[in-house]
């Protein structure tokens, strides 16, 4: 089983994370962007304000890619179940939104892109929260962590969930933090097939 968590930066994704890793030590872990020289282009991209959105867009699956080919499929192979911190509702999300000046529907696009070989999550925790808290507890340190740039991502996350309500549990990340570890822990473990 692959499961996702997913949220705008300053969600709480990282600390859910740790609690899960806590809670499941047989889980394999992993994230976007990967450890790979991929994943360091995507978080150079990352922390270039002038960079090409749409440039960006191929980093973003360049890596996603090689992490679908050398991590996840190998572990589903291996009957594991794995939780990815990000994945490729992200992309959908955050490029849909930095891409929508150039295409008439950028989240399409982009999930048009993946179609033939991503790897569709299982389940997908969303962690939900505002624009303005998000950029505030994310300390606003590049480009995407603005209240202004995460407006459209989160309507695009609405979209998402919109289109697939059965794959996303949607979760208030507003709550106290040891409520949300809480939270996400008890998700996880009541999910069938873990």
């Amino acid at each position: 089983m692959l499961i996702t968590l997913e949220g705008l930066d300053g969600s709480g994704k990282t600390t859910c994370r740790a609690a899960l890793e806590s809670a499941f030590p047989d889980v394999t872990f992993t994230r976007e962007p990967t450890d790979s020289w991929y994943g360091d282009a995507v978080r150079q991209s990352i922390n270039t304000d002038d960079a090409d959105p749409l440039a960006e867009l191929f980093l973003y699956t360049a890596d996603h890619a090689a992490h679908i080919s050398e991590t996840i499929e190998p572990a589903l192979d291996r009957g594991e179940t794995i939780v990815s911190d990000r994945y490729s509702d992200s992309r959908y999300a955050y490029q849909g939104a930095t891409l929508a000046d150039r295409f008439e529907d950028a989240l399409a696009y982009v999930r048009e892109i993946h179609q033939p070989w991503t790897r569709p999550p299982d389940k997908t925790i969303y962690l939900d929260i505002d624009p303005e808290t998000a950029a505030a507890r994310s300390g606003a340190t590049n480009k995407f962590e603005t209240a202004q740039a995460l407006e459209p991502v989160r309507d695009n996350y609405e979209r998402l969930i919109d289109a697939e309500p059965d794959r996303f549990v949607r979760i208030d990340a507003t709550q106290p933090e040891a409520n949300l570890k809480e939270t996400v822990v008890e998700t996880v473990a009541e999910l069938p097939d873990r």
